[in-house]
């Protein structure tokens, strides 16, 4: 028994030494190291590296519902509505490294939107390919959809590169919901632009900006267009190839005009818009000043386009070659701008003061905000009395020259904590928009070409309706507003804000095309009161106002 129990716990020890010999002759795969995401503390909260690089990036945004009533006064065709509505998106990428010449930065910021209502609803935006309409029968400028590539630039030893907010801007309605107060706030458009770091606060850039997001046209009594928007439910498209204004090129010895040709007003992009500034930033807050160039430009005379004789001679195609353009005009801005930190006051006070001046630069001075953007004439809001006038320059018919527009504005903007869940800002700005002497009274002159009467001019200076047309009248405009904004939670605003507009005429007045649409002085009483065609009275106006309310609720991620 003994010698078998020996034999069988030898057998054993052997059955238990195979499997452990087996398992110590098979390869073993090790497993690949685990790379934690780490946080990257270089450049603030919120970043971190992207594993196996030496490259922080940070991902952040928003949501944001706001719903509004904006007083209205008519329902004609394209008016009427008073409610709007918007739900919108952001997204945030920013990449971040460390090298020898300095941060290397990437910046992406895209931004989507659900807009309707007349008002929320922007022309501003589907003129410059910011948005695209809906095309249904309700729908169309009620129902817009916006995806923007809003931010994309890099920036690398003081260079910025892409798409960025112009270097020009400075206030840009920091303060606001609804954001329309006058002064300029280009937040996206194509930039190569360098600063330099001077100590002290101090820097100074100088940008080469896309002159596309800074045109409001030129203003020309144009007859037809060569394409043109298709609003209606059926189509959106936009082919606008080439805009005609007349132009007198012929005179006869008694001065009396004998030949009128045709000049295309769309400008070209001939060169960038170059703007300057010089800015300091410190504990105390910052100032800014900075000036811009941008020139203005129309296309030549359109061959074959011509009425009556030149010098006696038929215009043809050879005399439109031989025909030199008008010549280009270069506008230019200025803008001042200073911000102080008031902490004495609340901690987070802060109040913006801000003045622009420019010279064919509408847009410098931003006093089309409320109005409307890249257009050159618009109501200032749905169903208001008359249109505003806002291009960059009038192209004179008689002379065959530019002539810049003078505009002005102004703002001021306090930003108060009533604790720290509670803020309100309190806003109001100023704008005039000045047209060059003569131009009104020259495209009156011009309003008649052919024994045809051209589209959107103030007719004949000698004629009952003149005094009373709304074209090129030199404006100004005030707007007021003020908000509150609830922060229960960190990065959450629930917020009102109501604004205030009023649009004045600075001299003479102009039919109320609110209660007359369409209407058409044809006589004077003998009181020098306008009547229409069948001899009852027009109403007339100098002035018009509106207001808005809008609320907000905003999460920030």
């Amino acid at each position: 028994m003994t010698s078998v129990k020996n034999s069988f716990l030898c057998s054993a020890a052997m059955l238990a030494l195979i499997p452990a010999a087996s398992a110590a002759d098979l390869p073993v795969k090790k497993a690949a190291p685990i790379e934690y995401v780490r946080v990257c503390s270089t450049f603030g909260a919120g970043f971190f590296y992207i594993p196996g690089t030496d490259t922080c990036i940070r991902l952040s945004g928003r949501a944001r519902a706001e719903y509004g009533y904006q007083q209205n006064f008519q329902r004609n065709v394209g008016l009427g509505d008073q409610s709007m509505y918007r739900g919108q998106m952001r997204i945030n990428i920013d990449a971040r490294t460390q090298t020898d010449y300095g941060t290397l930065r990437a910046f992406i910021r895209t931004e989507a939107s659900s807009r309707t209502g007349n008002f929320m609803w922007s022309g501003t935006l589907q003129r410059i390919a910011k948005a695209f309409p809906a095309t249904g029968v309700d729908q169309y400028n009620r129902v817009q959809q916006q995806f923007d590539v809003d931010k994309a630039f890099i920036q690398f030893a003081g260079f910025t590169a892409g798409r960025a907010s112009s270097f020009f801007d400075f206030y840009a309605h920091d303060f606001e919901i609804i954001g329309v107060s006058h002064g300029s706030d280009v937040s996206a458009t194509n930039l190569l632009a360098y600063t330099a770091q001077m100590g002290n606060g101090f820097s100074a850039t100088l940008s080469m900006e896309d002159p596309s997001f800074r045109k409001t046209g030129i203003y020309s009594s144009a007859v037809a267009a060569a394409g043109g928007p298709v609003g209606s439910s059926t189509a959106a498209t936009f082919a606008i190839t080439s805009s005609p204004t007349p132009v007198f090129l012929g005179y006869g010895a008694d001065g009396t005009p004998t030949g009128v040709g045709f000049v295309d007003v769309i400008e070209r992009n001939r060169m960038p818009d170059f703007v300057a500034a010089l800015r300091n930033d410190g504990a105390w807050g910052s100032a800014q000043i900075s000036g811009a160039v941008k020139d203005v430009n129309t296309g030549n005379y359109i061959a074959g386009g011509y009425l009556g004789t030149a010098a006696g001679a038929p215009l043809t195609t050879a005399n439109a070659l031989a025909r030199m353009r008008p010549a280009t005009e270069y506008g230019w801005a200025i803008q001042g701008g200073v911000k102080f930190n008031l902490p004495m006051i609340a901690p987070g006070d802060t109040l913006y003061l801000q003045a622009a001046y420019a010279e064919g630069g509408t847009q410098y001075t931003g006093v089309q905000f409320f109005t409307a953007g890249y257009i050159t004439a618009a109501r200032p809001f749905q169903g208001a009395s008359f249109s505003q006038y806002l291009p960059d320059a009038t192209l004179n018919p008689l002379t065959g020259k530019l002539q810049l527009v003078e505009t002005i504005s102004a703002v001021a903007s306090y930003l108060h904590y009533w604790s720290p869940q509670w803020r309100s800002a309190f806003f109001g700005s100023y704008a005039e928009i000045n047209f060059a002497r003569g131009a009104r009274f020259a495209q009156g002159v011009a309003s008649v070409v052919g024994g045809t009467t051209i589209a959107n001019s103030p007719g004949l200076p000698t004629s009952p309706g003149y005094a009373f047309n709304e074209t090129l009248r030199d404006s100004r405009q005030y707007y007021v507003g003020a908000s509150l904004i609830w922060s229960p939670v960190r990065d959450l605003d629930i917020g009102l804000e109501g604004i205030y507009d009023n649009t004045v005429l600075r001299n003479g007045r102009v039919i109320d095309q609110n209660k007359n649409p369409g209407a058409v002085v044809a006589s004077l009483s003998a009181t020098g009161v306008p009547l229409n065609a069948g001899g009852v009275p027009i109403r007339t106006v100098n002035n018009t106002d509106t207001f808005q309310i809008r609320a907000r609720m905003q999460r920030d991620f």
